[in-house]
């Protein structure tokens, strides 16, 4: 008896749930292309590691009285121009968020308005920040009126 009782529960739970198996959706598969703002990230922290993680380390916190942080400061979250205008001309001795900072940052003009970009657009978002992306136009505009 109680046999039969377990068989005409499952049946019953079986002939219930079927619908629900039936009317799931399957999960969205991955789209195998990224955003390029993304793709633009990863290009970005591979320049950064190449030319600028010596001196602001890999956590973006910079040397102290030396080498600024990235990390929530006002240069790097704030004017796109005067950021760009950065690492196009370079850097001596700034006080930057309060703290003045003695190292000297060599222009890095020799990189492309692309490159720049990414690297860029990296550093805004990365090490707690969060920050619009720097486009190759706007550090093409900058390089133009720099002549």
């Amino acid at each position: 008896m109680l046999v039969k009782r377990y068989f005409a529960l499952l049946a019953v739970l079986a002939l219930t749930s079927a619908p629900a198996f039936a009317q799931k959706k399957p999960a969205p598969k991955p789209s195998a292309k990224k955003p390029a703002a993304a793709a633009g990230v990863l290009k970005g922290k591979a320049i950064y590691t190449q030319y600028c993680l010596t001196c602001h380390q890999a956590d973006g916190l910079g040397v102290e009285g030396m080498n600024p942080p990235l990390a929530k400061t006002d240069y790097v979250l704030g004017d796109k121009t005067r950021l760009i205008t950065v690492l196009l001309n370079g850097l001596k001795g700034e006080e930057i968020n309060g703290e003045d900072y003695h190292g000297v940052m060599p222009s890095q003009a020799y990189l492309t308005d692309q490159q720049l970009a990414d690297v860029l657009t990296y550093v805004r978002n990365s090490f707690g920040n969060k920050a619009t992306a720097v486009t190759p136009a706007e550090v093409k505009a900058v390089r133009a009126a720099k002549k």
